[in-house]
């Protein structure tokens, strides 16, 4: 339910109706925009008279939610909500790029490429060093020794860091070198994981499942919000579809739909999305086109060597080519880079 308050309403209205919220066993989220404040009750209550909230001082509307998410809907939320890491703001005005190899090899792969995204425009170096391989014989990342080259680089460069946790027992150790924590397609549905993040103060990236669809995403979502960490980006990575010509279908149309839903910033992986390097910038440009709030793009200094996803990275000529095109792309939709 959501308890959509006047404009003219007073703090001690806003108090009583909240007092009555809990009278009747509802769990309270306050959300203040602009211009009024809206109350959603989560829980269940089922003796409670809706009726009786709209009679209360100060109350505009009442409202039953339908959606079986609430805390990451948008009627909880009617704003767009802004996640703050730092200087950056995700949600806002500026269309932020992480950009990275998706995974930390060397010392000199992580400094050279972070130089080179750092000098094209990205203000976050995203990069594995827990590495979720469908082969088990694939390369699987360095682990701590990843995590403290990835934050070294991106120290030296002004970057923020973003990198993958698999696993309930890692998050200790990756939040001490990570500023935004990733949990990968095949985890979107890890519900310890997931309960997990909520108990920490940093922002998770939450990447859509490869089957998933939007309903399922955002309901994972509202487990970590649940939990009590509303900071929360939501990333598009492409879907497996019964197209083979790429290797996923990146869902362009997600990003809209999603933003209607949610007020949570939406992120936008081309890389993974299709799949083949020459195909990603369109993608990239496509999705800031669409309403993007940023975009998660694997870079490489040595492309073609890249020990992984190594046909959908890109060179730094590329990212710098894209970087440029996006420019002119952002401002002509109202935001900028």
């Amino acid at each position: 339910m959501i308890v959509i308050m006047k404009p003219t309403a007073t703090e001690r209205e806003v108090e009583k109706v909240i007092e009555r919220m809990m009278d009747d066993g509802f769990d309270i989220h306050r959300s203040t925009g602009a211009e009024r404040t809206v109350l959603g009750a989560v829980g269940v209550a089922p003796d409670f008279d809706r009726d009786q909230y709209r009679l209360l001082p100060g109350v505009e509307e009442v409202v039953r939610v339908s959606t079986p998410y609430k805390r990451v809907s948008r009627s909880f939320h009617p704003d767009d909500l802004l996640i703050r890491v730092d200087d950056l703001v995700f949600g806002g005005d500026e269309v932020l790029v992480l950009a990275g190899p998706g995974s930390v090899e060397s010392e000199e792969q992580i400094h050279r490429t972070a130089e080179a995204v750092a000098k094209a425009g990205a203000r976050v170096l995203r990069g594995g060093a827990f590495r979720p391989r469908s082969s088990p014989y694939s390369f699987q990342g360095l682990g701590e020794t990843g995590l403290r080259l990835l934050r070294e680089a991106a120290d030296a460069h002004g970057l923020k860091v973003c990198t993958e946790v698999m696993d309930p027992s890692q998050i200790e150790m990756v939040t001490r070198y990570a500023d935004i924590v990733q949990v990968g397609a095949r985890n979107m549905q890890n519900l310890v994981l997931l309960t997990e993040l909520g108990a920490i103060d940093k922002p998770v990236l939450l990447k859509r499942g490869l089957a998933a669809t939007i309903q399922e995403w955002l309901l994972s979502a509202e487990y970590i919000a649940d939990a009590g960490n509303p900071r929360i980006l939501l990333c598009e990575r492409g879907i497996r579809t019964f197209e083979t010509a790429t290797r996923h279908t990146m869902d362009i149309s997600a990003i809209p739909v999603t933003k209607v839903l949610s007020p949570l910033p939406v992120i936008a992986d081309p890389s993974h999305g299709i799949g083949m390097r020459d195909m990603v910038p369109a993608m990239a440009r496509a999705a800031v086109a669409a309403g993007a709030d940023g975009l998660l793009l694997e870079v490489h200094h040595d492309a073609d060597h890249a020990l992984s996803d190594a046909a959908q990275t890109l060179y730094p000529e590329q990212f710098q080519r894209l970087m440029d095109e996006l420019r002119i792309i952002v401002p002509a939709v109202g935001r900028e880079i």
